[in-house]
């Protein structure tokens, strides 16, 4: 057998895993990886970030639109660091991700070299699993190993971390996919009276709630879930990052769960009796107060990972398994019923809405566009067939709230962790993972300068994303909140942008500013029908408000309609 190198074993690694795509920024410690990378172009791609959080974001995207673990390589030291926000944002949201970052030498390992961070110790609190590889005979298993773990149970982000030793020494090269792992049983098996019970909790109630968080789509159960919820004939309502789980004009869904979602389902979740949850956390951003959440309600959690259970709501029911499993085994045995009383209930609220947010949202008579408003008009002219980013703040909760979603994984956002700057990096690696669906990013002017270096990516890797700027000049979600509990002081949410049109055009990408609403349907017509990425800077009300919203230490059905301002 020819020995190869550690770097190639890196890089063969991949190969065995049908990894054909990988993100990342050189530097001293991965030379050698780079080096051997450049044999080996025809098998993987590689995509030139311009910044180390930019590259893992971008991974991310890919993975979630894939279904595949993204891999991002970085650097030791500063590439590492720069590396962490990405790892704690993806993890956070379980998405699979492989971050390879270089070390120095193992025998500079502890002597402070040029470049040195303790990579291991610094990623193991915000990674599913972390390893630091010294010796290149350790590679392949150490790889296998990472790949299993990152896509099986809850998914997550593993880091290596490999020394340029390991990387530069020789050693034979043999792979073993999917390794039994003493000690870690990411499929739990799903006991039969649990099953039973399940069945009886669902068919005596009276006025049941489905909610559908992340896992379903991380579990690409869409097809399942949906068998499920038109069966039960529950009313379902969806997490942030659960929405696109069924298409958004779905009859039984009553909308977004959570502190800025809808009015129906947040208002009526207090006076379910059975609160059925498929792969989500009851996040605080889900729950408001903890005190007052669903207390008439039982509680029905189907979630894969066990520390989710009890965490944040005590259950009733615990079904610890994978939940494509947990529902092929409910489906069949639960009755098929029409709640027709219970549902009129969320008509009634969606109503109020419609009348008092929804159409000032986005068929505005106020003098400034509001965001609202583009948001709406592009989701009907790509009739919702398109892959949407948001970064993070007004423009994210505005994108989920009137962009209507028609497929499944077609939404992407950070959830957990609010990542400003996710935006822009995000649609490049969602650009890159398929060219079938257009992708348009919503950000806000803060969040897109976070990453705005990704541009240069764009124009490298000639990559059509459609930018939307929902520009007003001031942190926008920060801002709101100073003006409805810090008494309108406004402390450094003033923004002085740069001239967006020309920061495009020093990239060569066409772009357009849009000051009035008279001029805001033929450039989105333009936008859209470009052959190439294109921004769009649409000047919007600063004054505005994403409404309806749950204060902070309010219960769910304690939320306000309307602003008082």
């Amino acid at each position: 057998m020819e020995k190869v190198s550690g770097a190639d074993a890196v890089l063969l690694s991949l190969i065995e895993e049908g990894q054909d795509t990988v993100f990342g920024y050189p530097g001293g410690a991965v030379i050698p990886l780079y080096d051997s990378l450049y044999f080996k172009q025809d098998k993987i791609k590689h995509v030139l970030a311009r910044h180390e959080q930019a590259a893992v974001h971008e991974a991310q995207a890919y993975a979630q639109i894939t279904g595949k673990p993204g891999v991002c390589i970085v650097t030791s030291g500063p590439g590492a660091t720069n590396a962490v926000t990405g790892i704690a944002n993806a993890n956070m949201d379980s998405v699979p991700l492989v971050v390879i970052t270089g070390q120095v030498g193992s025998y500079f390992l502890g002597t402070d070299a040029f470049q040195e961070t303790d990579v291991f110790g610094l990623s193991m609190p915000i990674a599913k699993w972390s390893a630091q590889i010294t010796k290149a005979e350790d590679i392949a298993s150490t790889m296998a190993k990472a790949f299993y773990i990152a896509v099986s149970g809850r998914p997550g982000v593993v880091v290596l971390e490999i020394t340029k030793d390991a990387l530069t020494s020789k050693t034979d090269f043999v792979y073993k996919k999917a390794p039994v792992l003493r000690s870690y049983a990411p499929y739990p098996k799903i006991a039969d009276e649990v099953i039973d019970k399940a069945v009886e909790m669902i068919n005596e109630a009276e006025r049941p709630l489905i909610l559908l968080g992340h896992g379903v789509l991380i579990a690409r159960a869409e097809k399942t879930v949906k068998e499920f919820i038109e069966k039960s004939g529950i009313p379902f309502g969806s997490t942030l990052m659960g929405l696109t789980a069924l298409p958004s004009d779905h009859p039984l869904n009553v909308g977004m769960l959570g502190m800025h979602g809808s009015y129906a389902v947040n208002m009526l979740t207090n006076k379910a009796d059975l609160i059925i949850a498929i792969g989500m956390r009851f996040s605080d951003r889900v729950t408001g107060k903890l005190s007052g959440y669903a207390k008439n309600a039982k509680i029905l959690h189907i979630e894969i990972d066990k520390s989710e259970i009890d965490k944040n709501v005590p259950v009733t029911l615990a079904v610890h398994g994978d939940l494509k499993s947990a529902l092929s085994y409910l489906t069949p045995r639960i009755e098929k019923k029409t709640y027709n009383n219970w549902r009129k209930e969320f008509d009634k609220f969606y109503q109020m809405e419609r009348t008092q947010v929804i159409e000032r949202d986005t068929r505005s008579n106020e003098p400034l566009i509001q965001m609202g408003e583009p948001v709406a008009m592009i989701s009907q002219k790509t009739d919702g067939n398109a892959v949407v980013i948001t970064d993070v703040g007004q423009n994210q909760m505005i994108a989920a709230r009137y962009y209507k979603f028609r497929i499944p994984g077609t939404f992407l956002t950070s959830g957990g962790l609010g990542t400003m700057g996710f935006g822009l990096p995000a649609a490049v690696g969602a650009a890159v993972a398929q060219k079938k669906l257009p992708v348009i990013l919503f950000t806000g002017d803060g969040g897109f300068q976070m990453n705005e270096q990704e541009l240069g990516t764009i124009i490298q890797e000639n990559i059509p994303v459609k930018m939307v700027i929902l520009n007003n000049s001031v942190l926008g979600m920060v801002r709101q909140w100073q003006n409805m509990f810090q008494g309108k002081r406004y402390s450094q949410t003033d923004l002085i942008n740069p001239d967006f049109i020309k920061l495009a055009d020093a990239y060569g990408i066409k772009a357009k500013r849009v000051e009035f609403r008279e001029d805001l349907n033929s450039a989105i017509d333009e936008m859209l029908s470009f052959d190439g990425p294109y921004l769009l800077d649409i000047k919007v009300d600063k004054d505005m408000k994403v409404m309806p919203f749950i204060a902070p230490g309010s219960t769910v059905d304690e939320m306000k309609l309307v602003s008082n301002d």
